[in-house]
């Protein structure tokens, strides 16, 4: 019924034979030692591998270096943060103190306009018919006879007082607080400023193989430029010799008065051919010129005396810094202590675990007829 001794296909013949010729190709290359290492220098191969770890060892330092100086400039950065804060919190709750205690509604000039108790306070027209205020026409004052007049200017004169006083202080308070802000702005751009300074030496360094590059091209430039220089200096000299000779014969060193009038009065004069000043005209510069002598007397002492406080201000850094790096390395030792110890500890259980498989597990030796199975193939 079934027919069973049907021809094999001609193609998956040829696949099966395809393939065990490929393998038997492979484990001649496989099996052959001399086939399969002559060409490759083993050598090169481990010295570029050896190159290779190396550098990235030194990479690896490098970046640890980094992420540490990073860590630390992190952690001052943190804490000067911080007591900006604090400060800056600090400053806030006296703000808050004193608007509390100097700066109540009652105490403000306008307090009289918006009082709500102002109908309660205010005083009557009229309190009996007795008034002595209510005259024939029922008015409660004329002009010119108000008999509380003397002790309302006293007091409004007090006030006056009270206010300017109020006012100076508010003053000398805006001022020590302004004081404050720019020290506070000062501490930061010493901070932004030094983090500049270490990104400039960092780009400083690229640069410099940058301009080991340039230097050569700007060489070749050099002789190029030397010959144009003599070319200019050489019509330089002859345009000077020109001018010369033009201020020479002309009205300015001749000194004619006449030609420094200006054409717009008689009061102006040109200023490229006027020829001197009157002696007050001189005394007022003079003048002039001591007091902006004093002034820069001044400004010098003030930047001397905020020079000396940020000098100080860096000192404190500086001594949170070492602070830290004390800190993080007595960490980083006891941090050693702790991995050595376990270190020790997993040497103690590997040799446990060997001596265990050496004694109890691998206690049936192989023989020779269990290599034999090796290698019978190339897969």
């Amino acid at each position: 019924m079934y027919k069973l001794d049907l021809p094999l296909d001609p193609k998956e013949v040829s696949a099966i034979e395809r393939r065990r010729n490929q393998e038997k190709q492979r484990q001649s290359r496989i099996f052959n030692a001399k086939f399969r290492t002559i060409g490759v220098d083993l050598p090169t191969l481990e010295r570029q591998v050896e190159e290779k770890r190396i550098g990235e060892r030194t990479e690896k330092a490098r970046d640890e270096a980094f992420d540490a100086d990073r860590e630390q400039y992190d952690k001052i950065a943190l804490l000067l943060e911080q007591k900006e804060k604090e400060e800056i919190r600090k400053l806030e709750q006296t703000l808050q103190e004193f608007r509390k205690q100097r700066q109540q509604p009652e105490s403000r000039r306008e307090f009289d306009i918006y009082d709500p108790e102002a109908l309660k306070k205010d005083r009557p027209a009229r309190i009996s018919d007795d008034d002595p205020r209510c005259g024939p026409a029922s008015l409660q004052k004329f002009a010119g006879e108000d008999l509380s007049d003397k002790e309302r200017q006293k007091m409004q004169a007090e006030l006056t007082k009270k206010w300017l006083t109020e006012q100076k202080e508010e003053r000398q308070t805006s001022e020590l607080q302004n004081k404050y802000a720019d020290l506070l702005y000062g501490k930061k751009s010493v901070e932004l400023d030094e983090r500049a300074q270490h990104l400039s030496m960092m780009e400083e360094e690229c640069k410099k193989a940058i301009d080991m590059a340039i230097t050569n091209f700007n060489q070749a430039l050099t002789l190029e430029a030397s010959e144009r220089r003599k070319l200019q200096n050489q019509q330089e000299q002859e345009n000077n010799f020109k001018e010369i000779y033009n201020h020479m014969t002309g009205d300015i060193l001749t000194e004619n008065p006449a030609v420094a009038v200006s054409a717009f009065g008689p009061h102006r004069v040109i200023p490229d051919r006027w020829k001197g000043m009157t002696a007050e005209q001189f005394k007022a510069i003079c003048e002039k010129q001591e007091q902006q002598r004093l002034e820069k007397k001044r400004l010098a002492e003030e930047g001397r005396q905020r020079d000396a406080e940020w000098d100080k201000q860096r000192l404190l850094v500086a001594q949170a810094g070492m602070t830290l790096e004390q800190r993080e390395q007595e960490l980083n030792r006891e941090l050693r202590k702790r991995m050595d110890s376990y270190n020790q500890q997993l040497s103690r259980e590997q040799q446990a675990h060997l001596q265990y498989l050496e004694k109890e597990v691998y206690t049936n030796r192989p023989t020779a007829h269990y290599y034999t199975q090796f290698n019978a193939t190339s897969r």
